[in-house]
């Protein structure tokens, strides 16, 4: 079988990237050391992706506006297919993000054109059965894009897998819609902390095998823990971790998204679960040593990084 496509119908933002030495108090400011702007949210998952070699299709929707250029721009330069042409009379949203001396991220988010992702921008999507779709937390967040999302996936056929990251925003999420991305589910892949927001579990570990219940039978459960690495839970009595690459992190921004655009693209070539995890690991660690959003690395440096480990 032909590997499959990533499909992702999740945001994509324009991100103000401004490194700090610390947040400051409320009511202060504080002067950035550095500052940029790039495409951003779910850019840096399908970047990671296309650099791991996968055929990537963005299906969400962008704007006509200067974010949207910024984002066209950089879905060319990556390679990524557009389903949905730009909105007219649209732009992108935007992020602030803010970066501090301990390499942690802080963010406030604008929306834009990327919310206004309709059923009918879906349809017109139709996955192969090799193909992995990618959800974000963050378009269910929005109040037009969130159900057509989940209604979208309920109309898809048993052959086709759904990777879903819940996003830093799955406390806000409404819970209906939650609730019916998870039963269609097949690799849920979360960090320590939505996984706590999910399941009141405090360590990895148990959050990922109570996860695992929720989603599509014979579904994964993948938890991210940073620099601890990843707790995945398959169908074996407990779950398996996987240490993370040891390096020294700088920025630990997108570094997620690079583990689900890797995760995703493994799977769609045919990988294991547990094989996509560890791959997944080491491309975040790569991310995590290199300023910026979308930094996630090319498949040979990633080989590299597993040929030592």
């Amino acid at each position: 079988m032909a590997d499959g496509r990533l499909i992702f119908t999740g945001t994509v933002v324009v991100d103000l990237l401004l490194t700090v030495d610390a947040l400051p108090e409320r009511g202060g400011d504080v002067l950035a050391s550095s500052a940029g702007m790039a495409a951003g949210g779910g850019f840096n998952v399908m970047a990671a992706a296309a650099r791991d070699g996968a055929d990537v299709v963005f299906a969400g929707r962008s704007g006509s506006g200067p974010f949207g250029e910024v984002v066209a721009e950089a879905l060319w330069r990556e390679g990524i297919s557009v389903a949905n042409p730009p909105l007219d009379g649209v732009d992108n949203g935007y992020c602030v993000v803010l970066v501090d001396s301990a390499a942690e991220r802080t963010l406030v988010t604008a929306p834009g054109a990327e919310g206004m992702l309709s059923r009918a921008d879906l349809d017109a999507v139709q996955p192969r059965a090799a193909d992995v779709v990618y959800v974000s937390g963050y378009s269910l967040a929005h109040p037009g894009s969130g159900p057509a999302v989940a209604g979208w996936l309920t109309a898809l056929g048993p052959e086709t897998r759904v990777v879903f990251d819940p996003s830093p925003l799955v406390g806000a999420l409404n819970p209906e819609l939650l609730e019916t991305t998870l039963r269609r589910t097949d690799v849920l892949s979360a960090n320590a902390r939505e996984a706590r927001l999910l399941r009141t579990h405090a360590h990895p570990a148990p959050a990922a095998g109570s996860l695992r219940g929720s989603l599509r039978e014979g579904g994964v459960a993948v938890v991210r823990d940073g620099s601890s690495g990843c707790w995945v839970a398959t169908d074996d009595p407990a779950p398996a971790h996987l240490p993370a690459f040891p390096v020294d992190a700088v920025d630990t921004t997108g570094a997620g998204d690079a583990f689900g655009g890797v995760l995703a693209a493994a799977l769609a070539r045919g990988a294991t679960p547990l094989d996509a995890a560890r791959r997944a690991n080491a491309a975040a660690a790569i991310a995590v040593t290199r300023r910026g959003p979308a930094t996630a690395p090319t498949a040979a440096e990633t080989d590299a990084l597993l040929a030592t480990g």
